[in-house]
């Protein structure tokens, strides 16, 4: 068993039942809430890695070992098949199951001493929904432990499943799809020797899970623009289109908002699939992005009355998306809320899982 990485310790806006998070799989870290302090650990890694489990069992023993202290919940996340998963499951405390955006907009709550209701807009790569579906661009109203998802993206193939995350161009094939222009994938893709198997299994529906992730949806557009359209690693490309910006320009009828909460930037594609240009594409892909996602947020302000919004999930190391948010956020009388003290990414889910498990004791004691 590894040796724990140190602890961080987040101040709290007052004192809180005390609680343990579990945290997430990629980048894992854990929190315990002691008091009107949250300790976060240090990240462990994905547990998928002996070695990283390892970390995980070794901080959560530290957690556990802490004089005078019991958790009287343990939070963990929605994902059955997660090492982190199991082990809450098999500790005495009761478990807590947060789902996984939830915990992002909890994380941002947590570390501003937020306790009023407030909206959220979560944006990564993936995170399992209350029907085991595949997050990833979520529109939330938060109201401390409980949430109602209010929006997302629309839905798209993800062909091949976790293997598009590094692909990109398998992203590009389904927004092709979606355009109704499925026999080009094969001609657009040509190194690709599995392009045409792919345009027909996404036509047949073959291993292509539906997701409203919107990390999937920055591969799309990298795929479409022939921006590393097979990656090192995920997230390679989206940041290889964030540092092509140099004016980002909103396409109007870029996007459209269905009046049901789902929002689609397949218009975006479209224009993407036919300009041939990565440096003018980043541009309209990001500030079309940024309209879209500032016009959903607006309504979801209009309709619930509330006017902070939370930005969480690891899109939001993207620098313009970020700025962008902040300025049309402010620019419409909305108060924006980032991420503080923790990441945006994975790394802060165990905060607002902790969050969320300290705030349902209170209401349970």
């Amino acid at each position: 068993m590894g040796t724990a990485p140190a602890f961080q310790q987040v101040p709290l806006p007052g004192p809180l039942p005390p609680v343990l998070a579990a945290g997430p799989f990629l980048k894992n870290t854990l929190c315990a809430i002691d008091g009107a302090s949250a300790w976060i650990s240090g990240i462990n890694g994905n547990l998928d890695d002996p070695a990283a489990i390892g970390l995980f069992e070794a901080a959560a023993a530290d957690l556990l070992a802490r004089p005078g202290w019991t958790p009287l919940l343990i939070a963990h996340d929605l994902h059955p098949d997660f090492h982190s998963t199991r082990w809450a499951l098999h500790q005495t405390a009761p478990a807590l199951a947060v789902q996984h955006h939830h915990a992002h907009i909890a994380a941002v709550a947590a570390a501003h001493g937020w306790t009023a209701p407030l909206i959220g807009i979560a944006l990564d790569g993936f995170g399992l929904g209350p029907g085991n579906e595949a997050w990833g661009g979520e529109r939330l109203l938060v109201d401390g432990p409980v949430f109602r998802r209010t929006g997302h993206l629309a839905l798209m193939a993800q062909p091949g499943g976790d293997i598009a995350a590094r692909q990109p161009w398998r992203m590009a094939a389904a927004a092709l799809h979606r355009m109704g222009r499925g026999d080009s994938i094969a001609a657009r893709f040509p190194d690709r020797v599995h392009a045409g198997p792919l345009a027909r299994m996404i036509a047949g529906g073959i291993n292509c899970p539906m997701t409203s992730s919107a990390g999937r949806l920055f591969d799309a557009a990298c795929g479409l623009l022939n921006v590393h359209p097979v990656a090192d690693f995920e997230g390679q490309a989206p940041i290889a289109l964030e540092a092509l910006v140099s004016r980002p320009a909103a396409m109007t009828g870029g996007w459209r908002l269905d009046g049901g909460g789902v929002l689609d930037f397949l218009p975006v594609l479209e224009a993407l699939a036919d300009l041939g240009a990565p440096a003018k594409g980043a541009d309209l892909f990001h500030g079309t992005l940024i309209a879209g996602l500032l016009d959903w947020a607006d309504e979801a302000a209009r309709d619930s009355g509330v006017t902070a919004v939370a930005l969480s999930g690891g899109c939001f190391f993207n620098k313009v998306l970020r700025q962008g948010m902040v300025d049309g956020l402010m620019k419409r009388g909305l108060t924006p809320l980032l991420p503080a003290r923790v990441s945006p990414g994975d790394p802060g889910v165990s905060l607002g899982q902790a969050w969320v498990a300290a705030l349902a004791a209170g209401r349970m004691a």
